[in-house]
């Protein structure tokens, strides 16, 4: 664990380094997930990924082994507990150690209130927050002091959405709680520190999908009226992953161009 002393005296850019750490990216399959997997492989960290699709597993993992880093990746659903369990038992056991966690596994549904059906809505929440909170506790266990969690949460947690998106929206929200209570619970007494990133709309295959008109409500109530890159998202991530945010508990960053503020 880095002391508050030996960071006064370091080189600030230094404080991003991640050199000789374990991370755990889940939903690291495409996406996002990919994408903070191959930034904190940039930063020096050692990789273990879990997600569903193997294939797709398997090109993430590449990508970061190409830079240098080690890299064990798992298949993994994040809404079974004993399979949560068994990624961080990989990491514990063939990197010998788990230092951050990023839980960025997730799901979506667009169905109205009125018409999703119960096990429709069971699974988003099942996924996007038990499976967190899953995944938070298995690597928790095998933690040192000085180590750090980062919840994938959204812009969708802190305020309504255009689209119906209730499970989506109940989970996001859910995870930024469960981030408030986890640090509240393992900062001090663990020196775990838990943090969560809120995106808001940033430019992904699911975007990418989706047109003009379906983009222009949300852009409309965006201050910076674009849509986010994965490098923001990337640069976010690593800050609260980093002995950067050393300092930084139980708190949910908005990186969404404004528009939780708007």
């Amino acid at each position: 664990m880095t002391t508050p002393e030996e960071l006064d005296r370091s080189r600030v850019l230094d404080l991003f380094r991640l050199d000789g750490r374990v991370a755990v990216v889940t939903g690291a399959s495409s996406g996002l997930g990919a994408g903070f997997a191959i930034a904190l492989a940039e930063a020096g960290a050692d990789l273990v990924l879990g997600a569903r699709r193997v294939t797709a597993l398997e090109r993430t993992a590449a990508s970061v082994e190409a830079l240098g880093r080690r890299c064990v990746s798992v298949p993994t659903d994040v809404a079974e507990p004993e399979q949560c369990e068994r990624l961080a038992e990989a990491a514990a056991t063939d990197l010998g150690r788990v230092d951050i966690l990023v839980n960025n596994a997730g799901i979506s549904t667009v169905t109205p209130a009125l018409r999703e059906q119960p096990g429709d809505f069971r699974r988003v929440v099942e996924t996007n927050l038990m499976g967190a909170y899953w995944m938070a506790q298995a690597c928790a266990r095998r933690m040192e002091p000085g180590s750090s969690i980062v919840n994938v949460a959204s812009v969708l947690g802190l305020v309504a959405s255009v689209l119906p998106q209730a499970a989506y929206s109940a989970s996001k929200a859910g995870l930024i709680g469960l981030t408030r209570d986890l640090s509240q619970q393992w900062s001090g007494r663990r020196g775990i520190r838990v943090n969560a990133v809120a995106p808001g709309f940033v430019t992904t295959e699911m975007t990418a999908e989706m047109t003009p008109e379906t983009l222009a409500p949300f852009l409309d109530r965006t201050p910076l009226n674009r849509l986010g890159t994965q490098r923001e998202l990337d640069a976010a991530v690593l800050f609260l992953a980093s002995p950067a945010s050393s300092y930084i508990t139980g708190a949910t960053l908005a990186v969404d161009g404004g528009m939780s503020g708007h």
